[in-house]
């Protein structure tokens, strides 16, 4: 049996840009109401107009780059951040192939999604939903976008 986790699945076609989800993010993350910009997760526009989904699936690739360990994988899948072991290096922002692994303003360490799944319930349109993934399978899309030496 395959080790999985819970993710965020994005349904573009029926994401009409609220940004609710990340309202939501940055209250549960920082206490933060009136904006989304300490959210882990980012909704934009596409060239074409349509909406796309930017937040972390716990590939885990992190997870070898962090000089003091302190991104660690739970029991459940979910790859966190132990905020008391963080030296604030920035080297998993940096190093993160999907760009998810976030600075916020005036804060020294990182932060990610945990799959929490409060952007989810904020979604009006039903564009977002925790989904339960193979971290094999999750992890081999990450390589075949990126390779396996990420950036």
């Amino acid at each position: 049996m395959k080790n999985t986790v819970k993710v965020i699945r994005f349904y573009p076609e029926r994401c009409k840009g609220h940004f609710e989800c990340e309202r939501a993010c940055s209250k549960v993350q920082f206490g933060v109401k009136e904006t989304g910009e300490k959210s882990a997760i980012r909704i934009s526009r596409t060239k074409s107009g349509k909406f796309e989904c930017t937040v972390c699936n716990h590939c885990g690739l992190c997870m070898d780059l962090c000089p003091v360990l302190a991104l660690r994988r739970l029991s459940g899948g979910t790859v966190v951040l132990n905020k008391n072991l963080c030296v604030g290096c920035q080297a998993c922002v940096a190093f993160c192939p999907r760009g998810v692994m976030r600075k916020a303003p005036g804060i020294l360490t990182p932060h990610k999604c945990v799959s929490c799944g409060q952007c989810v319930k904020a979604c009006p349109e039903k564009a977002l939903e925790l989904v339960e993934m193979a971290i094999e399978d999750i992890q081999e899309e990450v390589y075949a976008k990126h390779g396996k030496v990420c950036p």
